[in-house]
């Protein structure tokens, strides 16, 4: 939950989050949107976690998800921006319909929903993995709703960003000193 939390501050979703927020100014909506998107996505990433460790040998495994972890610190450092590419909301499916496909699209291939792989390939409880990272997303992304575009210029993203990294690379380290995974 910590990691996911403080990895989503500064991330394209969290900014995703500011700009549903200034466009619709209806938070619960995108809240609730936020919430279903996230446990669709990182449940997928999690079965894909699960499915990995029945397909890997244990030692190898713990390699690959010491290695991942690391990568994962590393792109924390990487502040995220939105593009010209993001989906670009459409009212006709409402603001709870815009902001599910919006996040679930944003997240493919984000680095929390890496991390969500890499933590239920390492952790042998899926629903713990699934809604610790959704509880993560939530706390990074839920304030940036209700409080909008005034706490974007309070929060220190930079120090969030190293501070997650550190997280990462700690569970890389984690990763290669724990015991074997069964």
């Amino acid at each position: 939950m910590g990691v996911v939390a403080l990895g989503e501050i500064g991330d394209k979703t969290q900014l995703l989050a500011l700009m549903l927020a200034a466009r619709f100014r209806k938070p619960w909506p995108i809240i609730a949107g936020i919430l279903a998107a996230t446990l669709a996505n990182h449940a997928l990433a999690g079965l894909l976690g699960n499915w990995v460790r029945t397909i890997i040998a244990p030692e190898t495994l713990r390699w690959i998800v010491a290695a991942s972890f690391f990568a994962v610190a590393i792109w924390a450092l990487v502040p995220d921006a939105l593009g010209d590419d993001e989906p670009q909301p459409a009212t006709r499916w409402g603001v709870f319909g815009v902001t599910v496909v919006a996040f679930f699209l944003a997240e493919m291939g984000d680095k929390t929903q890496v991390a969500t792989v890499v933590l239920a390939a390492r952790f042998p409880s899926l629903v713990a993995v699934v809604v610790g990272t959704t509880i993560g997303m939530l706390l990074a992304n839920v304030p940036v709703v209700l409080i909008g575009n005034a706490a974007s210029t309070k929060i220190p993203f930079k120090a969030a960003r190293i501070v997650a990294a550190l997280l990462f690379a700690g569970l890389g380290v984690y990763a290669l000193l724990a015991p074997p995974m069964e």
